[in-house]
């Protein structure tokens, strides 16, 4: 009995390019996805802040307890993301992304029926667990997705969704506060959620190929007192009572440093075998390591004012809630319009006609701010909030797509997972150095009698007269960070 050869279609250059339409709107499905889910769970991380005061009243808890409801969020977050480099390499893309979406959704109900500020406290926790996976696999899922030409437009949206959601948090929860129960800040998010986690569990495809690497245990515990002391000691130093002089303070900032130089010589170590639970050859690259101080200082900035422009509006200028977030409305759309925009001019132009303006918008804002007075007006507020947002937006895009792509690709996930792990801990110290130092400011000039209008204003130019002193230190910076060379071009990637 003869055999039959096996029958074969030709392919056609028209079948080529079908399946590659096909492969992109999948893809472009997939990025989707996650930056909804993204923009979601990271709106969350700052949406708490103006309802202390309600949330004080109905649960019977101090001031120093309810801002552990955003605190928490903030300490597991920075726990969490620099393990997520070890899971993104060892797991596929579709159940990292379920469990990270179900983890937010489930925390998210469990907030909406929360009968006590324990439970409550709980289920932020929970809800910062699935934060802190879907910002490293957002970004390592458009890294690999993305070619090296488009990158820029792309990591603009999700520049949308790192600036714009704690930009407008205080926003929405104005909003919704002015006329609902803070409960619904939860309901309302439940739905949203829940439909991201049903689509992308059909949807969302496996991108990557998981190799199997050990986990080393000692990295994990050395990761999360080095990362998690920092940011708890940086938020009590902003939290009034918790200054440097107590050890509420010091303590955690002191072991927090011992256990990030020990987790950083393990890293160092492991790494030689390709183990490492947190790969710093990332650092290698300039170009990331210049990114990264960037966005350091930029994260500053961001959060430094987010906290302190409230204080101002409502303790000095005497807005109500919801007016502030009206106020910071503007900017923190202007920062999302102008996201695409900016992601379309790098993928053009490069880093330089970006980020060296940015850099010096940015500085030059946080300097006006130092002006800040008792009686000054409401538009010079709108106006320098709205002029720091379009530094800023200018500044994301290309420092998150230079920074990355100059990495190999193997090390996306490291990069990516050291990206979120940086946001946090400079987010707490924007957030510590603005609240402490405002506080130093004002609480002798009310002991001597002053107004609390002029004492709290004189806290907050104090304030911003450090953040703009740091601001400098970004300026020189910018003449560093390049646009890496494509590999199409033929060229090394840059370093």
């Amino acid at each position: 009995m003869t055999e039959t050869a096996p029958i074969t279609v030709p392919i056609t250059e028209e079948d080529s390019v079908r399946a590659a339409a096909a492969l992109s709107a999948r893809n472009r499905l997939v990025i989707m996805l996650l930056l909804v889910s993204t923009f979601v769970v990271i709106l969350n991380e700052t949406i708490m802040g103006v309802a202390i005061p309600h949330l004080m009243k109905d649960l019977h808890i101090s001031a120093s307890a309810a801002q552990w409801l955003t605190t928490a969020v903030m300490l597991t977050m920075a726990v969490v993301i620099p393990i997520t480099g070890f899971l993104l390499q060892r797991f596929h893309t579709r159940p990292i992304f379920i469990t990270a979406m179900t983890l937010f959704s489930i925390g998210t109900l469990l907030a909406a029926l929360a009968p006590d500020f324990e439970v409550l406290l709980a289920a932020r926790i929970v809800q910062a667990c699935g934060t802190a996976i879907m910002i490293p696999l957002l970004f390592t899922t458009v890294m690999t997705l993305v070619p090296e030409e488009t990158r820029g437009r792309t990591i603009g949206n999700i520049s949308i969704v790192i600036s714009v959601a704690p930009a407008i948090g205080p926003t929405i929860s104005g909003i919704i506060l002015d006329q609902l129960n803070w409960r619904w800040m939860f309901i309302l998010v439940l739905p949203i959620a829940l439909a991201a986690l049903i689509l992308g569990a059909f949807r969302v495809q496996n991108i990557t190929e998981p190799r199997v690497t050990p986990i080393d245990v000692l990295s994990v515990v050395l990761s999360a007192f080095g990362f998690g002391g920092l940011v708890y000691g940086l938020s009590n130093l902003g939290t009034p009572g918790g200054g440097i002089t107590q050890v509420s303070g010091w303590m955690p900032l002191a072991v927090g440093a011992v256990a990030l130089a020990l987790f950083i010589y393990r890293q160092l170590r492991l790494q030689r075998r390709d183990v490492a639970l947190l790969d710093l050859r990332t650092f290698r690259s300039k170009n990331f390591s210049y990114a990264i101080i960037m966005i350091s200082v930029s994260m500053v900035a961001l959060f430094g004012t987010i906290i302190l422009l409230p204080f101002y509006t409502q303790r000095v200028l005497g807005l109500d809630v919801l007016s502030t977030g009206l106020l910071l409305l503007p900017g923190g759309l202007l920062m999302g319009l102008l996201a695409p925009l900016v992601g379309r001019f790098y993928d053009s132009h490069g880093t330089r006609p970006l980020i060296i303006p940015g850099a010096i918008i940015v500085s030059a804002v946080l300097w006006s701010l130092t002006f800040l007075g008792e009686h000054t007006s409401f538009w010079w507020v709108l106006v320098a909030h709205m002029s720091l947002s379009f530094g800023l937006a200018l500044l994301f895009t290309p420092l998150f797509t230079a920074g990355l792509a100059a990495l190999e690709p193997g090390l996306y996930s490291h990069g990516s997972a050291i990206v979120g792990t940086i946001q946090q801990v400079a987010g707490a110290a924007g957030t510590a150095l603005f609240i402490t130092v405002m506080m130093a400011g004002s609480t002798p000039l009310l002991e001597k009698g002053v107004s609390s209008e002029a004492a709290t204003a004189a806290g907050i130019h104090n304030a911003f007269i450090y953040g703009a002193v740091i601001s400098l230190l970004a300026i020189p910076v910018s003449f560093f960070v390049r646009k890496p060379v494509s590999s199409l071009e033929g060229a090394p990637t840059a370093h």
